[in-house]
C-alpha cells in the first residue's frame, strides 16, 4: 500500500467538485506499484489562474485541463530515505471549467476525466510521457489499465463514454 501525503488546494468555487477521498484513491492507483511513498499538491484553479500559469511555462495563452511540475531536487542535495523531501514527486494544477468543458464535449461523466486527468498529470509526475508515439502508446495503455481498474470506461475510446441510464 502507497504512503500518500496529498496537499489538495482548492483556488475556485466551482460546484461539483470530486471530494478529497476520491482525488486520493485516483493518486493511489496511479502511483501503486510505482511508488511506495508520496507527496504531492493538487491545486484546483479557475481559468484565470490556470491561463496564466499556461502562459507562464508554456507561453501559452489559454488554459489548459491538466499541469504538470514535476519535484526536481536541488543540485548537490541527497536526502536519506527518510527525509519527507525524498517523498515530494511535484505539483498539479487542473483548471476546473477545462475539464467541466471537456467531459461535456467528448460525452464522458465529469469524474471520469477528472479521475484521467489527476491519473495522467501523477503519470507525468513520475516520468511518464508522451512526446514520441511510442511514450503515448505506453502512457495512454497504462492509464487505461489504471481507469479501468478503478472501475471507469477506458478514456481513449473514441464512442461517448456516458454511462447508460
Amino acid at each position: 500500500s502507497v504512503q500518500l501525503d496529498l496537499d489538495l488546494q482548492l483556488a475556485t468555487d466551482c460546484p461539483d467538485l470530486p471530494l478529497p477521498p476520491q482525488f486520493e484513491r485516483w493518486v493511489m492507483a496511479a502511483l501503486d506499484g510505482r511508488r511506495e511513498r508520496a507527496a504531492l499538491t493538487i491545486r484546483i484553479v479557475d481559468v484565470d489562474e490556470g491561463t496564466a500559469l499556461n502562459r507562464q511555462y508554456r507561453g501559452i495563452d489559454r488554459p489548459t485541463n491538466v499541469l504538470s511540475f514535476p519535484f526536481e531536487l536541488p543540485p548537490g542535495l541527497t536526502p536519506d530515505a527518510d527525509d519527507p523531501i525524498a517523498d515530494l514527486i511535484g505539483d498539479l494544477v487542473i483548471c476546473d471549467e477545462v475539464v467541466r468543458r471537456e467531459a461535456q464535449e467528448q460525452g464522458k461523466e465529469p469524474h471520469a476525466h477528472w479521475a484521467h486527468l489527476v491519473v495522467h498529470g501523477v503519470l507525468h509526475l513520475l516520468g511518464y510521457d508522451h512526446l514520441t508515439d511510442g511514450e503515448a502508446t505506453a502512457m495512454e495503455t497504462l492509464e487505461t489499465d489504471i481507469l479501468c481498474g478503478l472501475g471507469f470506461l477506458p478514456p481513449y475510446e473514441h464512442q461517448a463514454n456516458l454511462k447508460e441510464p
